[in-house]
């Protein structure tokens, strides 16, 4: 049973990231010390540099000859099986959707078990319970945010190379007005604008020729194209996208709305666009060709390259493989030039959690309901595949427990920091992490007693 002393170790491990969260969420609400765009810099830095370092850190520790392979397997086998169901729903059902499928997945599959479960899980079931904790952080780091990453990309080109499609191959489903002030303005569609009172959120992006190389500011806008403001009233985001060519640079407005009023229809130039549920827009296909696949899954590995945290999942699992071969070190010279950013990096991305929540309207920033549709899907929804694969694969007694417990954890602080470099729902990824890391304690308590009748 859990002890005095063993929840003051958890609380140790968990305390000092919320101090770090609500100092940066002071900074900017109370004493105004950062901007905007200086928020956004700090979460690229923690993207780019502090995440890979954290990384390659706990990769290149591990032992990748000793490893638990039922508890990996069981592991593997509840992840693809989520994805798979999630896939599914998003090819064939209406309600489905790729952005909802990559931010469910995360959800359901990617606990917070470097911070949280490696001291809870010690506390539970003894230290010797550690070495699959950092398996898992291993696995999660190499297998599946490079995974992650990968469905990030690929949604970002297929949306930009369907609209090109789309909008090359028609004269345009909505007359755009170009009305930019100096400084790069918003543009209007039909000469004002859609939303009324509703939720609108406006982004212009400019993207290159395909085939053509990317600079890094180019490949940041190129990312953020899909930015969409999550629909309270269930998962389904609904778009209205504009584009106009001039000189081979394609200007795309998106403009994600949901309304709250029923019984009401807008127009534009004329034409109703509205039903009693929700601004409707004409529809375009997003049927993808095998050729158009390849540029995709071009554009995906030309971006992937270019990503550090490709690089440090790569490097930290060769240089594990040959240090527990050949027993090679380290030069103290390296451990300690990685070292002084990866230290770092869990408190930066708590850091930019807190800037986050500090420029949202309200700390819940994705509404109530798809808050608890997240603490549904993190603490039920997860467990329970994972106690179906872990079954499935042979995992009995305590171990068993472990895997179940463990992906009960709450939700991982990487997984924000990418859905909001992404732009994919970070308002939900934030209320998880939030949320999931004050009511852990509890529900994996809970679950502990329950695994043990």
């Amino acid at each position: 049973m859990i002890s005095f002393s063993d929840l003051y170790c958890v609380l140790t491990a968990v305390v000092p990231l919320y101090v770090t969260m609500f100092l940066a969420y002071f900074s900017v609400k109370w004493w105004t010390i950062f901007t905007p765009d200086q928020c956004a810099g700090i979460n690229r830095f923690v993207a780019i540099f502090a995440v890979p370092l954290l990384s390659f850190e706990f990769i290149s520790r591990i032992n990748p000859y000793k490893m638990d392979l039922l508890f990996i397997a069981a592991d593997a086998v509840s992840k693809l099986l989520i994805l798979f169901v999630l896939f599914s729903w998003a090819k064939f059902s209406k309600r489905g959707s790729l952005d909802w499928a990559i931010t469910l997945f995360s959800l359901s599959t990617l606990p917070n078990t470097l911070v949280m479960g490696i001291p809870l899980l010690k506390s539970m079931y003894g230290d010797d319970k550690e070495s699959l904790m950092i398996q898992a952080v291993v696995l999660q780091c190499v297998v599946w945010y490079t995974l992650m990453l990968f469905l990030f990309e690929y949604r970002a080109a297929r949306n930009i190379l369907i609209q090109q499609k789309y909008f090359n191959g028609t004269n345009g489903i909505i007359n755009t007005e170009r009305n930019m002030d100096n400084h790069g303005g918003i543009q209007k569609l039909g000469g004002g604008s859609v939303g009324g009172e509703d939720e609108v959120v406006h982004v212009i992006v400019t993207t290159p020729p395909l085939g053509s190389g990317t600079s890094d500011s180019d490949s940041h806008s190129f990312q953020n194209f899909n930015k969409v403001a999550p629909d309270s009233k269930g998962f389904n985001p609904i778009v209205t996208a504009a584009a106009a060519e001039e000189d081979g640079v394609c200007e795309q407005s998106v403009q994600a709305c949901h309304k709250e009023e029923e019984n009401k229809t807008k127009k534009i130039d004329g034409e109703e666009v509205g039903t009693p549920e929700a601004i409707k827009v004409t529809e375009y296909s997003s049927s993808i060709s095998s050729e158009m696949l390849k540029q995709i899954l071009k554009i995906v590995w030309f971006k992937l390259v270019k990503n550090p945290n490709s690089y440090a999942s790569i490097l930290g699992l060769s240089w594990a493989l040959a240090s527990c071969r050949w027993g090679i070190k380290k030069p103290q010279i390296l451990e300690n030039s990685v070292t002084i950013l990866s230290n770092a990096g869990l408190g930066m991305a708590m850091f930019s959690l807190g800037l986050f929540m500090a420029l949202q309207p309200k700390i819940i920033a994705c509404g109530n309901r798809l808050a608890a549709y997240g603490m549904l899907v993190r603490f039920v929804a997860g467990p329970a595949v994972m106690a179906v694969a872990s079954i499935g694969v042979g995992l009995r007694g305590t171990i068993l427990r472990v895997s179940i417990v463990q992906a009960a954890l709450p939700q991982g602080i990487v997984p924000f920091v990418f859905a909001r470099e992404y732009n994919l729902h970070p308002d939900m990824l934030s209320t998880a992490v939030i949320f999931g890391m004050i009511v852990s304690l509890p529900v994996t308590v809970l679950y502990y007693i329950l695994l043990g009748l």
